[in-house]
């Protein structure tokens, strides 16, 4: 197997795991991605463009793309805190304040930041969307908003695994007027020529590779991780709020659908490279290439404090999360502590260090049974934490 790209010195430890990703933990098709202090120290890819071998053996390439499913949340957060930073936006308003639709049910009282720490109490849809609702971008949040929360907002927290996007999206579009996609290819990622979307343009189709579901190894001494028992209870019960959370759009698009790909899905359909991703967050802590940093400190402070812990209404682990972000836990693990991020269910996960200057990112085609913690991400992060000598 060829492995392309560069690792700098001291980073070793982090080509050792990606090559061992796919000799032992059965990746087809990924590629990592680490900044530290705004310099790129790995940069690697390897395997074929397309998990399912549609076009024959195409190679990964440098400039190869995947959807990141819920690694998407992590970016679009980002505008909800740009706009808070650049004062179009009060984290602390009721969302029904930009957007009157939203108070219908009893949701009156919900804080634009308790949309973004899955605390709103809206994490599930009484009557799901099809696959043709969910593309149109007027649907989802309609739905959303004429929702009765499950819970008090404020006062709990849960997964809003795809609710989340809808809220987010409709917020940028009252603040804004244009979608979060529109907003974040015209504010950053387009000026800082980031290879990142949320919403496909059409020109740059040909370098996105078709993803899909695969089984992980179980020879080789490497063993199938299992969900604990009351987790996959949970998701085997069609009344559960994780069940229902997940089922907010039944059923799911194709997520090779060109259609798929050109909406602007803020939970879900993010498509980045490893690359673009790594750099968006190296961008968000820090100077990249002589431009400044997306985000003040206080702003990093804002996304990175906890403002939801302990038992996930939704996800039933104890999870952790700021503001859009998921936080360091057993739930899903980062570098330390003080990183801020984001898995994407399967596979992906995005985040950075303040502290440590680092932003890593490792995208994949290949999606597992997982929901926060991929084994192969897990130990491309472990081979960052052995490079910094933690």
């Amino acid at each position: 197997m060829d492995v392309n790209g560069t690792v700098a010195e001291g980073f070793e430890p982090v080509g050792d795991a990606f090559v061992r990703n796919f000799e032992v933990l059965g990746d087809r098709g990924a590629a990592v991605s680490v900044y530290r202090d705004g310099r790129r120290v790995v940069d690697l890819w390897a395997g074929v463009r397309d998990v399912d071998g549609t076009d024959g053996a195409a190679p990964w390439e440098r400039g190869t793309a995947q959807i990141v499913r819920s690694a998407t949340k992590g970016v679009a957060a980002a505008v909800v805190l740009l706009l808070h930073q650049r004062g179009l936006l009060d984290l602390d308003a009721p969302v029904a304040a930009y957007w009157p639709e939203f108070k219908a049910g009893g949701k009156e009282r919900v804080l634009v930041r308790d949309v973004l720490a899955h605390r709103a109490g809206v994490p599930v849809l009484d009557r799901p969307l099809d696959a043709r609702e969910a593309l149109d971008p007027e649907r989802g949040p309609a739905a959303v908003a004429a929702q009765a929360p499950v819970w008090e907002p404020g006062t709990d927290h849960g997964y809003h695994a795809l609710t989340y996007g809808w809220m987010v999206d409709e917020l940028t579009r009252r603040v804004t007027g244009r979608r979060t996609g529109e907003w974040l290819a015209a504010e950053v990622t387009g000026p800082r020529g980031l290879e990142l979307w949320l919403g496909l343009p059409e020109a740059e189709t040909g370098r996105v590779g078709r993803v899909g579901e695969t089984e992980a190894p179980s020879a080789g001494g490497v063993l199938r991780t299992r969900p604990k028992r009351a987790v996959a209870e949970a998701y085997r019960d069609p009344g559960s709020l994780t069940r229902r959370a997940f089922a907010a759009v039944t059923p799911f698009p194709d997520q090779n659908d060109p259609a798929y790909r050109a909406a602007s899905l803020p939970a879900t359909n993010g498509i980045a490279t490893a690359d673009g991703l790594a750099r968006f967050y190296a961008s968000l802590i820090g100077e990249v290439d002589g431009e400044r940093a997306l985000f003040t400190p206080e702003t990093v402070e804002l996304a990175r404090r906890e403002h939801a812990s302990g038992p996930d209404r939704v996800l039933v682990v104890n999870t952790r999360f700021g503001l859009g972000y998921m936080l360091h836990g057993g739930a899903s693990p980062l570098l330390s502590p003080g990183s801020f991020g984001h898995p994407g269910r399967g596979g992906a996960l995005a985040f950075a260090d303040p502290e440590a200057g680092v932003a890593f990112a490792y995208v994949t085609n290949g999606f597992r049974k997982s929901v926060t913690a991929d084994p192969r991400a897990q130990a491309l992060v472990t081979a960052v934490r052995q490079s910094l000598g933690r």
